[in-house]
């Protein structure tokens, strides 16, 4: 579960949140500026956000996870090769465009890189690309340099709200965690609201602390905390050409107790990756599946996911329709072709804590329809509305709540356990899709 159980009445009452909780970590600033551009596959008038984060300093201690995906972009070929650099001083993100196969894509974020280092007396290798957008457009390099200057006169400490705002695409709204510890701090950001099943999305994460944690502990503890976080999520089962996880710290306060370091990043991560979920394209339910007595972490995992990702069911779960057959053959359909030698005598399943499987059957009544319905309701982001002009839109920009559709699933076939989070699969989801670029 998240570490808090946040509700909001207002747009204006999450932002009043988001901004208790953007102080930055001593050590960094953030700028951001906005312009104009004409993308030449497509050639509209289109707008482009830069965000720049940068230290005072730059850093040995810093770590990254990209995407699995065979396609990365230019930023994920780029960033890899800056994990075997010395330090790094500074991270410059483009929305819009995800610079993905594009032709000369990795030269141009090279290029990028070093107009970036120059206005802050870095070189190039000390400066990270991100992007995110639309997969294989080139990225307007021209007009990027002509704007870098402005975002970096926008530099400030203070809050990394204005970051957190700068890198979102289709996103409802920015998501910002945090964590204090010990003098000093751990913030993060993420945008990322479809193609989200990050296989460590169009997902993009940043995690700055002032906290001294040497480079090597710092790139194991992520790879740990991206495991039950980040890896135990999805919206739509398709995996980003450009996730990006990256953890910087800026070492201005001794860290004197590593796994309370590990156990704050963990949260901060875990928060991070279900509020992703939560902005999910068209998402109405966020649904919590909860694994237990699998045989591996690995089996329930997958599991999670694979009833995350069962289209049949989440439409049933976006119509508030407490349809468990479809819950069943889902998990029938993963273990008759992932574990085909579990035994699923001993499954039990429950929706919202009322048991619907057991003993081999279904263990339903007119009284458990009634309150599985209710439940699907009550954990409703926002009711399906009508389109207006074609569109569907959510009637809200802001979480209203962290309630979630919870599915337990017991395989008594073993000991070990996972938890994943997904969405449901809404009208507004495919009218997004359907749209994004025209």
């Amino acid at each position: 579960m998240p570490s808090t159980n946040l509700s909001f009445a207002s747009r204006e009452e999450h932002r009043a949140w988001l901004a208790s909780q953007a102080a930055l970590p001593a050590g960094f600033r953030v700028g951001t500026t906005r312009f104009d551009f004409i993308p030449r596959e497509a050639p509209k008038p289109a707008k482009m956000t830069l965000t720049l984060i940068a230290l005072d300093q730059p850093t040995a201690d810093f770590a990254a996870v990209f995407t699995r995906n065979a396609f990365p972009g230019a930023p994920v070929i780029v960033g890899r090769q800056r994990l075997a650099e010395p330090t790094l001083g500074a991270i410059i993100v483009n929305n819009k465009i995800s610079n993905v196969c594009a032709p000369g894509g990795v030269e141009t974020a090279e290029r990028i890189c070093s107009a970036t280092g120059q206005l802050l007396g870095l070189n190039a290798h000390q400066v990270l690309p991100s992007s995110t957008g639309v997969i294989g457009w080139s990225l307007p390099v021209v007009e990027i340099s002509a704007a870098l200057p402005k975002a970096v006169s926008a530099l400030e400490g203070g809050s990394i709200l204005p970051a957190a705002e700068g890198i979102v695409t289709t996103d409802l709204y920015p998501k910002i965690r945090r964590a204090d510890l010990g003098g000093g701090s751990i913030v993060g950001i993420a945008k990322g609201a479809g193609m989200v099943e990050p296989n460590l999305a169009t997902m993009l994460v940043y995690i700055l602390t002032d906290l001294a944690v040497p480079r090597a502990e710092l790139r194991a503890m992520l790879s740990r905390v991206v495991e039950p976080s980040f890896n135990s999520i999805s919206v739509d089962s398709d995996t980003s050409t450009s996730d990006t996880v990256l953890a910087i710290s800026s070492g201005r306060v001794p860290c004197k107790d590593l796994a309370a370091f590990e156990a704050a990043l963990a949260t901060v991560c875990r928060d991070l990756a279900e509020d992703v979920v939560r902005n999910g394209e068209g998402v109405r339910h966020v649904i919590r599946v909860s694994v237990r007595n699998a045989a591996s972490t690995e089996i329930a995992r997958s599991l999670g996911k694979a009833i995350v990702n069962a289209p049949l069911f989440k439409c049933a779960v976006a119509g508030n329709d407490p349809n468990v057959g479809r819950l069943v053959q889902a998990i029938g359909k993963f273990v008759g072709a992932q574990a085909p030698d579990a035994d699923l005598g001993k499954l039990h399943l429950w929706m919202g804590g009322i048991e619907i499987f057991a003993d081999g059957v279904f263990q339903l009544n007119p009284e458990k329809e009634t309150a599985l319905v209710a439940h699907l309701k009550g954990a409703e982001l926002y009711a399906s509305a009508a389109p207006k002009d074609g569109i569907f839109a959510p009637p809200v920009n802001f979480p209203p709540h962290e309630r979630c559709v919870e599915i337990e699933v017991d395989l008594g076939s073993g000991a070990e356990h996972a938890t994943v989070f997904g969405g449901d699969l809404t009208h507004e989801y495919v009218s997004e899709n359907a749209d994004y670029r025209s």
